[in-house]
């Protein structure tokens, strides 16, 4: 036998010689019978075989069974097929948690098409990047995002078949010329539509634009076998029971949703879509709905935390949440405890499908203080079943860290749910998978216990409400300003956000400009959620050779109100 596993993880296996006489081997070839490629697409079919007529789809006063919401997304598929969209081709979308971006999450795949979710935070520039580079075909968009999407689409420089979603619970509804309405447009599509699985599992099955963590963002591609794989993760990791009821406080466009679309199908559970929420219309829709599982950042577990208890329904049921991004704090997490929630801590990346590393909770940590379980819940955690290794990592020698919880290293992920590369970046691509792992940039370190923390980014990520925001964009934009001579962006702790973009700007001789004018200047060029709440003007620090010596800005924004 081959020896390739290790302490912490799983070696690259040597190549072996099989045996003609190998009776294992000889004679037990694929073929369909016993060997069809992944796909997450079989979970819906499966959900409307067996529990036809069971709710599947909450949408205000719209409701969908499982027969009906497979109807609707074969019917997309063979409205796009219609519209010759098919293999290979690249259908965004601009939406919100509606039936119609569940439905597309099915449809736009089973048309052999690549499902491209667009962050509708994001300003008008930085979309049409997305589509021109892409190469999108088609768009879904919801007409709330009208006037963004058309300058975006205007800025692509090609003509897109658009699909408008008209939701009656959108804000606004502002419309686009040409566009096809999405009711209209599936009508045409056959309900039976045929179908077929990717030929290869390894297949592409969708497209997540990171932050543009170094510029412009970069095109994360995820194929069908790992799409399956995380959401039967999802399921293992959050010991989902069948038909759970889901809350949709996460936004599908993010990650995919971290997958949750094809996981939903998976258990044949509820989907309850929220456009938007508070707090208060978030305790209102589990008690409504009996939510037994909701995601979301720290952001919204303050939301629901800080409450009025004169708000809030009595929930006599246990509701599971999980979080990412930056830990939640201890007061947040005793008070929901309080309140009957149950708080599962995950950590992930765009390029690894979202989730793949779960604070994997244990019985004896219960009856620990609030205050040491909430220590032990920052941990990012251990991989998920379906990850094969995960590894803090010396990148300069590839060499595992001890696990001292102390000695740091850049967190390295391999397996079947890192993505295939970055599209048309084959530097990027080459870069973030040397060595035979994908380089998170994120710097941690590993208990003894094999759990890893995160420690610090790399990269100077800022993780605002769940999203990241590069430093080097907003430092970009600031540069922009005439009277600014240097920039720096760091991040600021945020008691609502979690953190947000703290600029420090050092201006030019006798220039002369206020922190809001600053901050407008900003807005005029970037997402809102990407903008400086504060700016500290003064001389910024650097070392003998002109570098920012950030870890200086770090510290004093800690200390800025």
């Amino acid at each position: 036998m081959n020896e390739h596993r290790r302490k912490g993880g799983f070696m690259s296996p040597q190549a072996t010689v099989t045996s003609a006489a190998d009776p294992f081997e000889s004679g037990l070839d694929r073929n369909a019978a016993n060997h069809q490629p992944l796909t997450p697409l079989g979970f819906i079919q499966r959900a409307a075989l067996i529990y036809p007529q069971r709710l599947a789809v909450v949408h205000g006063a719209r409701r969908y069974t499982w027969s009906e919401t497979y109807a609707r997304s074969r019917r997309l598929a063979s409205a796009l097929r219609q519209h010759g969209i098919g293999r290979g081709d690249v259908v965004a979308a601009m939406a919100a948690n509606t039936p119609e971006m569940y439905e597309a999450h099915f449809g736009v795949p089973m048309a052999g098409a690549i499902f491209n979710t667009l962050n509708t935070r994001l300003d008008a520039t930085t979309l049409g990047y997305c589509l021109r580079h892409g190469e999108a075909k088609a768009l879904i968009t919801d007409r709330e995002f009208a006037g963004p999407i058309g300058e975006a689409l205007r800025q692509a420089g090609r003509e897109l078949l658009v699909i408008e979603i008209d939701d009656a619970l959108a804000a606004t509804r502002g419309t686009l010329a040409g566009a096809h309405e999405y009711e209209a447009f599936i009508a045409a599509g056959d309900p039976d539509f045929a179908w077929e699985p990717p030929a290869d599992e390894w297949n592409a099955i969708s497209l997540n634009y990171t932050s543009g963590t170094t510029g412009d963002p970069k095109g994360v591609v995820y194929h069908h076998r790992g799409a399956y794989l995380t959401a039967i993760g999802n399921v293992l990791s959050w010991q989902m029971p069948p038909h759970p009821v889901y809350l949709w406080t996460l936004p599908m466009f993010h990650c995919n949703g971290w997958c949750f679309p094809w996981t939903v199908a998976a258990v044949a559970g509820v989907n309850i879509c929220m456009r938007g929420f508070t707090g208060e219309t978030i305790w209102r829709a589990i008690g409504e709905h009996r939510v037994t599982h909701f995601c979301g950042a720290p952001i919204v577990l303050n939301m629901v935390a800080n409450t009025p208890a004169d708000r809030r329904p009595a929930i006599e049921h246990q509701v599971n949440v999980m979080t990412a991004a930056a830990p939640p704090p201890a007061a947040t997490l005793e008070v929901m405890q309080r309140q009957g929630f149950h708080v599962t801590h995950v950590y992930g990346l765009t390029e690894t499908y979202g989730p793949s590393v779960v604070c994997a909770w244990k019985e004896e940590w219960d009856g620990l203080p609030i205050e040491e379980q909430a220590t032990l819940k920052a941990r990012q955690g251990v991989r998920y079943p379906n990850l094969e290794d995960l590894a803090v990592i010396d990148p300069s020698t590839m060499v595992p860290v001890p696990h001292d919880g102390e000695t740091m290293g850049e967190v390295m992920f391999r397996g079947n749910v890192v993505m295939k590369g970055y599209l048309k970046d084959d530097r990027a691509t080459e870069a973030g998978l040397r060595g035979g792992w994908f380089h998170s940039g994120d710097l941690g370190v590993c208990h003894p216990d094999g759990y890893i923390q995160l420690k610090d980014r790399s990269k100077d990520i800022i993780i605002s409400g769940g999203e990241n925001i590069s430093s080097i964009e907003v430092e970009n934009v600031l540069f922009k300003h005439p009277a600014v001579l240097l920039a720096a962006v760091v991040a600021r702790p945020d008691e609502k956000w979690g953190e947000t973009p703290c600029a420090f700007i050092e201006l030019k001789a006798d220039a002369q400009v206020s922190e809001a004018e600053m901050i407008a200047f900003c807005r005029e060029h970037l997402a809102h959620f990407k903008c400086p709440r504060r700016v500290i003007f003064g001389e910024v620090p650097k070392t003998s050779t002109g570098k920012i010596q950030k870890f200086k800005l770090r510290a004093a924004a800690q200390g800025v109100a």
